[in-house]
């Protein structure tokens, strides 16, 4: 558990690090599309890359899928996509994954 954490915590930073030197280096700089979709896009694909570790769990060195987080960030995508919000969708996809855990598996 404390290696995601670690994982979350790196990634983070170098997050924060790249947009950082970035705004340095191209202050008062035009910047390129490509460097603008760069930008744009980053935070979007650590969270899918951490999602999809959480969904693809390694079990006796096979990968096996784990239906409760499976079924629970389906749940958040579709109440982000209903109510519009942050926080409620994630509240929701928690605890339907928690009751899938505990209850259907």
């Amino acid at each position: 558990m404390l290696n995601h954490w670690i994982l979350i915590g790196l990634l983070s930073v170098s997050t924060y690090m790249s947009r950082i030197i970035g705004v340095e280096i191209m202050a008062g700089r035009k910047m390129s599309p490509t460097l603008r979709l760069y930008f744009n896009y980053m935070p979007i694909g650590i969270i899918s890359a951490l999602i999809i570790k959480q969904i693809l769990a390694p079990t006796d060195g096979q990968l096996t899928i784990s239906i409760s987080v499976l079924i629970g960030c389906l749940s958040t995508a579709i109440a982000a996509k209903i109510i519009k919000t942050f926080l409620p969708p994630v509240l929701i996809g928690m605890s339907i994954g928690l009751l899938v855990r505990y209850f259907l598996t």
